[in-house]
């Protein structure tokens, strides 16, 4: 396979940092840039010197597809071993001593087990690819690494034609807010009892339906449990769906994915089994239903429909509010082998009322729909003093008023409970189409798509 100039590229920086001395090199190459090609290049280049190179994945079913892969770039694989890091770590002494160790998806790097195998090799030039090079507990990969090299961005893959570019969507069907962390991500228990409610279930199809209708889907759910109730969910609703976890039989999982890849599947659902590796170039849209403050994997699961197809425009679905977190998935990061910092703020981002969609701040109207929200200005100061006087003593009724019991006579006060209890705006729409409480004519076009 020919390589991209970028990727020739990085290929070139690594031999230049080696050269400079350094032993232990990290690279930085967003999802869909080719790292497994850039990966299969450098192990041909060392085997063709008669250089033996480990290979190491955390995860079993890589291991045939990458080794296909490196064999079909030419790589002797007599003198290559595609293995399993927890194997290795196992099995030390039985591994035939490498010249060069390359770690996929290496910002697992400082784990133990890998240590393990670095420490046992010291003498092995060590190479490292990763999207994200980063720790889940906001440690850096200095502690393994010495050198950080990145190459092009991913919003240059997508305006290069190498990566599909998206739209994304946020209609949040859970309140995160109230989750316990540990070991720097939400409790798994809690996100898994979070995320188990029937009304989710059915309001991601409703959803899907609306935005990404047809289109071949991945969702990601917080447990296996709400991974096989959201596939039922989608069949009841007359669209073939099904579930995979990792106890699902090999045989049956490579048959259900011979089934998606073909389209006979339309949606496939799933706990953490595609977050790393998978290829499905025509997949359309994903549907984020688990809630992390793991930057690597939102960033894994959000781009898995961005492969690029000619004219495919790619579908997110965040129903949990990963971007509120971690932005959008093309922001411009800035990465280094340093601790980074906690997240203290959530990321700036602007959603639209009318439509959904999520989209920079800088924008000054929806890129989707144009939508453009205006605020009111009272130009006289006399108005201002009265209707301040009374949304006051209207705030303090509503304000401590259960949304059952309020008792919203106008528009005014509809959109101060809105405000107070931080709706979106189309349900300002939806309240006072079912009270007969006149909306304002400006609202007509929003009325007409939300349908009321």
């Amino acid at each position: 396979m020919q390589l991209r100039p970028y990727q020739q590229e990085l290929i070139d920086n690594i031999r230049r940092s080696v050269r400079s001395g350094h032993r232990s090199i990290v690279s930085v190459l967003g999802c869909g840039g080719g790292k497994s090609v850039i990966q299969a290049e450098i192990s041909r280049s060392a085997t063709d010197k008669g250089n033996t190179v480990l290979f190491l994945v955390h995860r079993k079913e890589l291991c045939e597809q990458i080794a296909n892969t490196f064999a079909a770039q030419g790589v002797d694989m007599s003198l290559c071993s595609v293995s399993m890091v927890q194997t290795v770590s196992r099995h030390i002494e039985k591994i035939q001593r490498p010249q060069l160790i390359i770690t996929d998806e290496a910002h697992h790097s400082t784990a133990n087990s890998y240590k393990k195998i670095y420490e046992a090799f010291p003498n092995a030039l060590r190479l490292g690819f990763t999207a994200t090079p980063c720790r889940l507990n906001h440690g850096g990969l200095g502690e393994v690494y010495e050198d950080l090299i990145t190459s092009v961005s991913t919003k240059w893959l997508i305006e290069n034609n190498y990566l599909s570019p998206y739209k994304y969507y946020s209609v949040k069907l859970a309140d995160t807010s109230g989750l316990h962390v540990k070991a720097g991500d939400y409790k798994a228990d809690e996100v898994a009892e979070l995320m188990q409610n029937k009304e989710i279930y059915g309001s991601t199809v409703d959803q899907w339906e609306k935005l990404a209708k047809g289109k071949k889907t991945i969702v990601y759910c917080a447990s296996v449990e709400a991974s096989k109730m959201t596939a039922m969910e989608f069949n009841r609703a007359g669209y073939i769906s099904y579930s995979l976890d990792g106890a699902t039989d090999k045989n049956e999982r490579q048959s259900v994915m011979e089934r998606f890849r073909n389209g006979e599947i339309k949606v496939l659902c799933n706990c953490d089994l595609f977050g790393e590796g998978l290829d499905v170039p025509d997949c359309e849209c994903t549907v984020l239903l688990r809630p992390t403050q793991s930057l690597t994997l939102y960033i894994q699961q959000s781009m898995r429909s961005m492969r690029y197809m000619p004219g495919k425009t790619a579908i997110i679905i965040d129903h949990v509010g990963n971007c509120y977190l971690h932005g959008l998935p093309d922001d411009d990061r800035e990465w280094t082998l340093e601790p980074k910092k906690k997240q203290e703020n959530m990321v700036k981002i602007r959603e639209c009322p009318m439509c959904y969609a999520v989209y920079s701040p800088t924008e000054q109207k929806c890129p989707y729909c144009g939508y453009a929200a205006v605020k009111e200005i009272q130009r006289k100061e006399k108005q201002v003093v009265e209707i301040d006087l009374v949304e006051m003593k209207r705030q303090d009724d509503i304000r401590n008023t259960k949304l059952a019991d309020a008792e919203l006579e106008t528009w005014a006060e509809i959109v101060e409970f809105q405000k107070l209890h931080k709706y979106k705006f189309a349900w300002c729409i939806r309240y006072a189409a079912l009270h007969d409480i006149p909306i304002p004519s400006k609202y007509n076009t929003m009325r007409r798509i939300i349908g009321v």
